[in-house]
């Protein structure tokens, strides 16, 4: 049992550089079927920060120079690899076929934003 005082992490949220809010709400939204949370703007015409979630998988998508930088890497453990493999598959998205790979870790499907951000699902032995 932890104290009070002990540092405990809830969750990690990868903030992931966007450049286009209509390519990344088709994506994120569209293709592998998150919903928008939330949106900020200082202003009308500024950068966009808003966050998407699906599944208890929350993202921070980010037009802002600082934020971060585009060819991100994240890794997502989950459940339910195959089922979401051919829900990304029967969206018949254009501009992202992944496959349905079985590697050493795991089954895994990669996909990468039209940021160039790669977001890798993978399924671990005994987890399914």
């Amino acid at each position: 049992m932890t104290s009070p005082e002990e540092p405990r992490f809830l969750a990690a949220i990868p903030v992931l550089r966007s450049f286009d809010e209509g390519k990344a709400r088709e994506f994120y939204c569209g293709f592998l079927g998150f919903s928008v949370t939330f949106q900020h703007r200082f202003a009308p015409g500024l950068p966009l920060y808003f966050e998407v979630e699906r599944a208890g998988l929350r993202l921070h998508l980010s037009e802002h120079h600082g934020d971060a930088c585009p060819g991100a890497t994240v890794f997502v453990p989950m459940r339910g690899v195959a089922a979401f493999h051919a829900e990304l598959s029967a969206r018949r998205y254009a501009s992202n076929r992944p496959g349905l790979e079985e590697l050493p870790w795991g089954m895994q499907v990669e996909v990468i934003d039209p940021f160039g951000n790669r977001i890798r699902f993978c399924e671990r032995p005994g987890e399914g």
